[in-house]
């Protein structure tokens, strides 16, 4: 027997999401506290004491990716090949399409909230219950966005029982699904800006990405510091 219903835990986190409530999740590289309204993300960057200037992902893979990314080719075989080939997960930054259906309906402050220079983060293949989560916010056509479900500058956390009480007060829904996969990592994902190579954040699996984009397609990322 399962130990978890991925299907219906997310089915239950999307329904609070949608009615404007906080959901904390289990993703592959940590959990995170979602919000699908403008409010709920406030009272997130609230509660986490998160300042202005970061910025949250879009829960997504990588059909949306591929349709409200606007990459080059280079772009999008370097996002296959680190998510579909490797199987890894990413932090996608890429230029959108802001007229896209699943961003048209956001009002212009939660957009500028969750963008930077015309660039957008999306969490490309976390796990099952990202990819189960992903799948109904698609279907609704209904974005998902959020950050790591800590108070800023703790360290991501992979277990439910680590994250700050005052973290976990402001959740609707709380999906307990055990130790996370890349908790060896203790890191968030990496984040990558596949036009401009520029990595934005060091996370779990960066080796893995820095060595699919040195093997098939020549390009050097910087070294992990051990500092």
């Amino acid at each position: 027997m399962a130990l978890f219903d991925v299907a219906a835990d997310a089915a239950r986190a999307f329904t609070s999401l949608r009615a404007g409530g906080i959901a904390i999740v289990p993703n592959d590289i940590g959990y995170s506290a979602l919000g699908g309204s403008r409010a709920a993300l406030e009272r997130i960057f609230v509660a986490k004491r998160r300042p202005p200037q970061k910025l949250n992902a879009m829960v997504s893979n990588i059909a949306i990716h591929q349709e409200l990314h606007a990459c080059s080719n280079r772009g999008r075989e370097i996002v296959e090949a680190i998510v579909g080939d490797y199987d890894l997960p990413l932090g996608c930054i890429a230029p959108y399409r802001p007229n896209h259906a699943m961003l048209r309906d956001l009002d212009a402050e939660t957009l500028a909230a969750n963008s930077l220079g015309g660039t957008l983060v999306m969490l490309l293949n976390a796990g099952r219950f990202h990819a189960a989560l992903t799948a109904l916010s698609a279907e609704s056509c209904f974005p998902l966005f959020g950050s790591s479900a800590n108070l800023t500058q703790t360290g991501t956390k992979f277990c439910v029982e680590d994250i700050e009480p005052e973290i976990k007060a402001i959740a609707d829904v709380i999906v307990d699904h055990g130790i996370q996969r890349f908790h060896p990592y203790a890191a968030s994902s990496t984040l990558l800006n596949v036009e401009t190579l520029e990595v934005v954040r060091v996370g779990s699996c960066y080796e893995d990405i820095a060595y699919v984009l040195r093997r098939h397609f020549g390009i050097e990322l910087p070294t992990r510091s051990r500092n």
